[in-house]
């Protein structure tokens, strides 16, 4: 075993508190890096480090290495830098923060080795094969989330495709049976087919106004607010109208408390409540619980349903794009749709300088909407 290596073992529990440390000062704040997920990944990473650099290895076969042709033993070490890649990618993290913990781990190492009294000019050979095995980790790592994001994108697109023409098949095919039927046009019969236009062209108009939303946030831009005085409960009470006419075997409870007046997007607020409606009543059992209590200068307003739980695995993510999908694969139940809805809701609620959050265990789900009575006028970051 080199001495580098020894020392990595030896030093980990030191090591891992540097590369927290040097990793959370690289980011600064803009990212999703925290303490607790790089102290839980670092010792693993480190372990693996140390084995991979105790494996003997030729001059041959370091050369091999470098141009991309590995040994058997290798693949052990991808599989570790592989599985930490899909961790990272279902935490929500960005590629530059993966770089950035490499960064890290490689600056904390080096530093400590090289203040470290055992370290000679001869161990410059250690170093070099460090540097060699993050390169590698580094390499696997990126190589492995960049796949993984890719399927990511692949699978919001079938969905999406799929979510679109389910609703779209019904129109087609009761505007043809009104076609055929012209002449009892007031029919039963046919204002059953009118519902069901209306309800289809509804859901597909919810999809697309999420994808505009999406699609420039997406582009760096908050969506577009147009603040005007509102009443939060009319705004509930006609969202879970809506709905309720949507999903018309669930009921949906509305309760109003308090001064409920404020500026708000109504358009906006209707479209963060359906999206939050329309999950309730699709995931959850039992009567659906809409409520809104106005403060001195804010509004609570929460969406309450029983049912199973939303998994834990998914809660760091639930209000991300693309990531939430793949958080709750193993939940066929939860993971229907094209996974922006609670993005949109997320962006919506901070867009008007709010805030949403939620609460789910075995009982119950909760999602929590505070928002401000009054939108201040300095600028508000969509991404927090």
């Amino acid at each position: 075993m080199s001495s580098l290596s020894r020392f990595i073992r030896t030093y980990a529990d030191a090591l891992v508190d540097d590369w927290v440390a040097y990793a959370l000062a690289l980011n600064e704040g803009r990212s999703k890096l925290s303490q607790a997920d790089l102290r839980n990944s670092g010792p693993g990473i480190l372990a693996a480090l140390a084995a991979n650099m105790g494996q003997s290895q030729s001059k041959k076969q370091a050369v091999e290495k470098s141009h991309g042709m590995k040994r058997q033993a290798d693949q052990s070490f991808d599989q570790v830098c592989q599985a930490h890649a899909g961790d990272r990618l279902a935490q929500g993290f960005s590629l530059n923060d993966i770089i950035a913990e490499f960064r890290a781990l490689r600056a904390s190492v080096v530093r400590r080795w090289r203040a470290h009294p055992d370290f000679t000019a001869h161990d410059i050979d250690d170093l070099e094969r460090f540097h060699e095995a993050i390169d590698q980790a580094l390499t696997e790592s990126v190589k492995e989330y960049s796949a993984r994001a890719e399927r990511a994108r692949a699978l919001f697109a079938g969905v999406l495709a799929h979510d679109l023409r389910a609703p779209l098949g019904v129109v087609l095919h009761a505007a043809t049976l009104l076609s055929r039927n012209g002449n009892a046009i007031t029919s039963p019969e046919c204002a059953k087919h009118f519902d069901f236009i209306q309800r289809s062209t509804a859901t597909m108009k919810l999809l697309i106004d999420d994808l505009l939303v999406f699609a420039r946030t997406r582009l760096g831009d908050d969506p577009v607010i147009a603040a005007s005085p509102q009443d939060m409960g009319i705004i509930c009470k006609e969202t879970a109208d809506h709905v309720g006419s949507v999903f018309d075997d669930k009921a949906i409870e509305v309760k109003c408390i308090g001064d409920l007046h404020g500026v708000w997007d109504r358009g906006r607020i209707a479209q963060l409540l359906t999206n939050l409606l329309s999950n309730a009543v699709r995931y959850g059992d039992g009567v659906v619980k809409l409520s809104a209590v106005g403060g001195e200068s804010e509004v609570e307003v929460r969406v309450e349903n029983g049912g199973k739980p939303i998994p834990e695995r998914a809660l760091p993510t639930l209000f991300d794009p693309l990531t939430t999908l793949n958080a709750v694969s193993g939940s066929p139940d939860m993971a229907a749709g094209v996974g922006l809805g609670l993005y949109i809701c997320r962006s919506i609620a901070v867009a008007h300088q709010g805030s949403i959050a939620v609460d789910s265990n075995e009982s119950r789900t909760v999602f929590t909407l505070l928002l401000p009575k009054e939108r201040h006028a300095r600028p508000f970051p969509l991404d927090q």
